[in-house]
């Protein structure tokens, strides 16, 4: 009885297994299906961007996404191949990402992955041998996938993801979609670098055509460096951009420019071409680049007094900042014209080969356009010296000779007036002739005088009166009085001039002015400076390395240098040098 009764039901046993299992296998493909699907979107998703960031967090999130990751990364490789530059992350938010602290460098299990570039699951990140730990605040994390993703034939960084949300470990499926994943991730970064590449490339053609343009159309070299800094730190990202130039002695570099953080902490300061960055660039004609210029030893090296007695660029004015780069406008050995520092905030990423070489070709292409503005700047000056001697001859051959002529007449005259205040009245005319064919013959020489091609005193005043009201805002009212250009030295016309450009300078960027009056005077054996405005005056607290720099350069020469302020308000600086050296 009970045997006959069992038999019917063990069909029924086996029924239901084989129901059950084939419910499992309809579950499997189903999961299957639908994980090849989320796969799949995965996939258009990551490729249908162009933007590099994007396309990286998009990555992030969907490896995330596909294998229930509670916490998901990917870390971009830095230039050195043994760090990581970049480290974006999924499942924390903004205030346990401050409290955790610096991103990771790649270290631990990070670094494993990246000295050997291959898939790792681990059930128990504490019990890897590489395993250092989280740091404080970090949340615990057991489980572990990592996968590089490639670029090419290049380990462009890894992907990592940590303890899946059903508590389970991650498995070779996971592993699968996470390397087909990675796949499609490097040919997507790949699209989205050769698309920004061309952009950049773009850009940069755009702006050397502005460039040229700017030159073409008469700009001044001063205005057109200054374009170039501009665009260059617009196009890579730079926080701060400083052009500097090789000093008279060639044993140095000046900056000559400098565009954000502390401007007045650089601008002016020398360069050492051994143990400064943009030197370095100098004397091996090519990019040189830094990941930390603010701990860097080559910037501040030599800090102090530098060559010819000016001051050396020390740790300030590079506070904060991170990646650098230092550019030769301009390669070919001995006519390096400038160098091009460019620099990023701490954190950010460094400079690559792939920004490095455009920057270098824009540089080359600014550096012939600053050399056919030269060679234009010569032809024009050519042309002028030639008129100047045009009318040095008509002056020498006509006037005086005219003026001589009449002085002799008068002089014969004078013998025959019996009048004696008639006669006094005409020699003093004749005196008069006589002062004024020396003031001629002056003004003959000045303009034969060449002085090695460079300007005379004057027109370079003027035009550094002309560059300053662009930041100034308005024109400076400028005078000038005796004989500027054949009376004051070359040496003291370059004093100067870089004081008038450091006062000018300082009311642009200090006073906030609505007027500057500039006065230069070459008179009773001495040159005198003045500079007046009406602005807000001088703080006590305020900075005075400016100020210092021209007391200094008033007693290098034998001058004097005076701070006043008016009794409407605002500064007043005289700044005064013999002609000739005691």
């Amino acid at each position: 009885m009970g045997e006959d009764a069992m038999r019917p039901r063990i069909p029924q046993l086996r029924l239901d297994e084989l129901l059950e299992e084939l419910q499992a296998r309809i579950d499997a493909a189903r999961g299957t299906r639908d994980r090849v699907h989320s796969l799949l979107e995965a996939v258009l998703s990551v490729g249908r961007e162009l933007d590099l960031t994007h396309v990286l967090r998009r990555i992030v999130e969907a490896a995330a996404v596909l294998v229930d990751a509670k916490y998901a990364a990917l870390g971009v490789i830095g230039p050195d191949g043994e760090t990581l530059s970049q480290f974006l992350t999924v499942g924390l938010g903004e205030d346990e990402i401050a409290e955790i602290g610096p991103y990771p460098t790649g270290k631990g299990i990070l670094g494993e992955l990246i000295r050997r570039p291959e898939a790792l699951r681990l059930e128990d990140l504490a019990a890897h041998p590489a395993s250092h730990g989280c740091p404080a605040h970090h949340p615990v994390m057991r489980t572990f996938l990592g996968v590089p993703v490639r670029v090419r034939d290049e380990v462009f960084g890894n992907l990592y993801l940590t303890d899946k949300r059903n508590g389970e470990g991650f498995d070779a499926d996971d592993e699968s979609v996470i390397s087909t994943l990675a796949v499609a991730a490097g040919v997507a970064i790949d699209n989205a670098r050769l698309y920004e590449e061309a952009q950049r490339q773009q850009r940069w053609l755009a702006v050397s055509a502005e460039i040229t343009r700017s030159l073409l159309s008469g700009t001044s070299r001063a205005h057109v460096v200054e374009l170039i800094a501009q665009r260059a730190m617009a196009i890579t990202g730079a926080e701060l951009a400083d052009m500097s130039a090789p000093t008279g002695d060639g044993q140095a570099l000046r900056v000559e420019l400098a565009l954000g953080g502390d401007t007045a902490a650089r601008l002016g300061r020398l360069l050492p071409l051994e143990g400064s960055l943009p030197g370095r660039a100098v004397t091996g004609g090519h990019p040189v680049t830094t990941t930390a210029l603010a701990d860097d030893h080559r910037p501040t090296a030599g800090a102090g007094v530098g060559p010819a007695g000016g001051p050396a660029v020390g740790p300030t004015g590079y506070g904060g900042l991170g990646p650098a780069v230092a550019v030769p406008i301009g390669r070919q050995e001995g006519d390096i014209p400038g160098v091009l520092l460019l620099a990023r905030r701490t954190g950010e990423p460094a400079f690559t080969d792939r920004e490095i070489g455009p920057l270098s070709g824009f540089a080359d292409q600014a550096a012939l356009a600053l050399e056919l503005a030269e060679r234009r700047r010569d032809a024009e000056q050519l042309a002028m010296l030639e008129d100047r001697d045009r009318i040095a001859r008509d002056l020498h051959d006509l006037a005086i000779q005219r003026l001589f002529a009449t002085g002799m007449t008068l002089q014969s005259a004078a013998r025959v007036i019996e009048h004696t205040g008639a006669s006094d009245r005409v020699l003093r005319a004749v005196a008069d002739l006589d002062e004024t064919i020396k003031i001629i013959r002056s003004t003959i020489f000045g303009l034969r005088a060449r002085e090695d091609s460079r300007q005379g005193l004057r027109s370079r005043v003027v035009a550094a009166v002309g560059e300053a009201q662009a930041a100034l805002g308005f024109a400076p009212r400028l005078s000038m009085e005796g004989l500027l250009d054949t009376d004051v030295p070359l040496r003291l016309a370059d004093e100067v001039v870089a004081v008038l450009g450091e006062a000018l300078s300082n009311a642009a960027r200090h006073a906030k002015a609505g007027r500057v009056e500039v006065v230069l005077q070459a008179a009773g054996g001495q040159v005198v400076l003045t500079v007046q405005d009406d602005g807000v005056g001088i703080p006590e607290q305020g900075r005075r390395s400016g100020l210092r720099n021209l007391a200094e350069r008033a007693h290098g020469v034998g001058g004097l240098f005076e701070l006043s302020a008016p009794q409407d308000g605002g500064t007043r600086l005289v700044w005064s040098a013999p002609l000739v050296p005691a």
